[in-house]
């Protein structure tokens, strides 16, 4: 057994192929993220991976849409969606496979 803390991770992100991380896989990446109200991340799209975002609490916007407590969104590679913390709030996030530089500005 191992054992960490989720504020050792950057940005939450605790599964995955970078460092640091409490189990190291290119199969996947996984992260819980918190957002003060107000956050927000710049519109992107993935080239390779899946990502699903769960709302664990709060409100949030992305893709156009308004989120809350226990929605589940899927985006799909090329699927393109900026994010926005309507209020304080918690995700839950994975991406499939993991996919290191991923991440790329909305056109």
């Amino acid at each position: 057994m191992e054992s960490t803390r989720l504020e050792k991770m950057v940005k939450g992100w605790f599964v995955g192929d970078f460092e640091p991380t409490a189990f190291a896989t290119n199969a996947c990446e996984v992260a819980v993220k918190r957002y003060s109200a107000g956050d927000s991340e710049a519109a992107h799209f993935h080239r390779i991976a899946i990502e699903v975002t769960g709302v664990v609490s709060g409100t949030v916007e992305m893709a156009g849409h308004v989120w809350t407590s226990g929605d589940i969104i899927t985006l799909f590679p090329s699927e393109v969606t900026a994010f926005k913390a309507l209020t304080d709030a918690m995700t839950v996030v994975v991406k499939v496979p993991g996919a290191l530089h991923d991440k790329y500005p909305a056109p």
